[in-house]
């Protein structure tokens, strides 16, 4: 793309681009020039990217686009050598994982001017970027064909210095839907979300008088669930009230289809949800058992309505219980990964990572959503622990029907050739599958979890703002469920 010619051509075609296109794998867009480079950005990624670098890898002589990947820009000028080349080793690593190495890259910066600043000067901000990541691409003998700012609805080539075609004040963005790649979007039912900053606040706490009604709910929430967690002789009926509340919410969710307008439809289901009933189930799903057994809301017609309490409980994690949102934010990334929507999802789990870094169920869904694996094994996994629940239940009642006449037996809490899984305090022995799974694939495709530190974003992911958060990082073993309390926090936090 340095030359602009045609054998520096990039195309988009329906296997690599976005899994929408999936289904039409025929069809294929070729990308010439600059300007249509930043007009596919949209469509490639299924949002608008704001404060974003996004990298996209190119495959083969017509430049077939693969892996792609998508972290917030570091505020501080100083992290940009260190995350470029975190970033680029991260991108040309993945590819090699996932069948080759990148034959280039195509590189966008996404930043809109602040106060007092045009587009230009953020166009030269951010040069040094675009060269500490062209220079990163380069050590890795991988070459950045295109490198694009996009800024104030303008875009600047870093790469070509003829002004002919590259004037110094930019050039104007295609308007929206008049591009052959518009049409062709259009064509596959792909839809382009708003900007990234739009997803990211419908999972946004609450504010103002309502948000101090919800912090009040979940200290007396706290006050009453904590001691009967705690004790752990209530904790299996805690579990139960839990998953029994949350479901009367999903069904008054699901009665109540949302409204078109996305503030509106998010306005409407948190006027559906009382504080009270926020509070408790918040709490609730800090408890590894619970929150396993509500990600089996995954599938099917309940699917859309659990998405969307996910998204209101998370907003109502408000004051010192904002590390709380993990568990709901999760879900919400589950669920949406779950049913094919990889932007949602990946947006869900990076916000779930920003409320706690050590989260590990966020932690190893996001590296597997990222790594492009296939959800059926998880959902396959959360099947078959519902289905020896109801087994255990059946079998238990039949017994306990049956040995009352015998003293000294007792109902066995096992159906007959399960495995018996070890239970510890906090750390429900049915919990276990779902991360287990997870790491079998993170095994498989060799990206298994780091141990603590910073570790870099993953492909196509939606990271952190300031430094490369990746997926990966387990604190701790699998199975470790944790219970604490910090100074200024309240509530029953754990990390799995």
């Amino acid at each position: 793309m340095t030359q602009h010619d045609e054998s520096a051509r990039t195309s988009a075609s329906s296997a690599t681009s976005t899994p929408a296109w999936e289904s039409r794998q025929e069809a294929q867009i070729t990308l010439r020039s600059p300007a249509e480079l930043a007009d596919a950005l949209p469509y490639l990624m299924g949002f608008h990217p704001t404060d974003s670098v996004v990298m996209l890898a190119l495959h083969g002589e017509r430049g077939r686009f693969g892996g792609r990947l998508r972290l917030g820009i570091p505020d501080n000028a100083e992290e940009w050598t260190d995350v470029s080349d975190q970033l680029a080793e991260t991108l040309v690593a993945g590819c090699g994982k996932r069948g080759s190495r990148p034959d280039g890259i195509v590189l966008f910066l996404c930043q809109d001017p602040a106060k007092e600043e045009s587009a230009r000067q953020v166009m030269e901000r951010l040069r040094p970027l675009a060269q500490s990541l062209r220079l990163a691409c380069g050590g890795l003998d991988v070459p950045v064909y295109e490198a694009l700012c996009i800024s104030g609805g303008r875009f600047w080539s870093y790469c070509c210095p003829d002004e002919r075609c590259c004037p110094p004040d930019g050039t104007p963005l295609a308007m929206p839907g008049t591009s052959v790649m518009a049409a062709a979007a259009a064509y596959a039912g792909i839809q382009v979300r708003g900007t990234l900053r739009d997803m990211e606040s419908r999972y946004a706490p609450i504010t103002g008088r309502r948000a101090e009604e919800q912090e009040s709910a979940l200290d007396a929430a706290a006050a009453d669930l904590i001691p009967r967690i705690l004790r752990g002789t209530d904790c299996e009926m805690v579990r139960h009230e839990t998953l029994d509340l949350a479901r009367l919410v999903m069904e008054r969710f699901h009665a109540a289809p949302p409204a078109s307008c996305r503030p509106e439809a998010d306005a409407r289901d948190d006027a559906l949800l009382a504080s009270d009933e926020a509070a408790a189930i918040v709490l609730g799903l800090q408890d590894r058992t619970t929150r396993d057994r509500a990600a089996e809301w995954m599938e099917g017609p309940q699917a859309p309505a659990a998405l969307r309490v996910w998204r209101a409980l998370a907003r109502r994690c408000v004051g010192p219980y904002i590390e709380h949102a993990a568990a709901p934010l999760t879900l919400a990334g589950w669920v949406a990964w779950s049913t094919g929507d990889h932007p949602e999802a990946r947006v869900a789990l990076s916000r779930a990572l920003s409320a706690d870094p050590e989260y590990l169920f966020a932690q190893l869904l996001h590296r597997a959503c990222n790594d492009g694996m296939d959800p059926e094994l998880l959902r396959r996994c959360l099947r078959g622990e519902r289905a020896e629940r109801a087994g255990d239940h059946r079998t238990a009642g039949t017994q306990a029907g049956t040995q009352d006449d015998r003293p000294g037996t007792s109902a066995p809490t096992a159906s007959a050739g399960a495995p018996e899984k070890a239970k510890g305090a906090g750390e429900p022995g049915d919990a276990q599958a779902a991360d287990e799974a997870l790491r079998a694939q993170a095994t498989a495709s060799a990206t298994r979890p780091r141990r603590r530190g910073n570790s870099p974003a993953a492909p196509g992911g939606a990271g952190a703002k300031s430094r490369p958060q990746g997926a990966a990082g387990a604190n701790g073993p699998a199975g470790k469920a944790r219970t604490r309390r910090r100074a200024g926090q309240r509530g029953v936090r754990g990390r799995q």
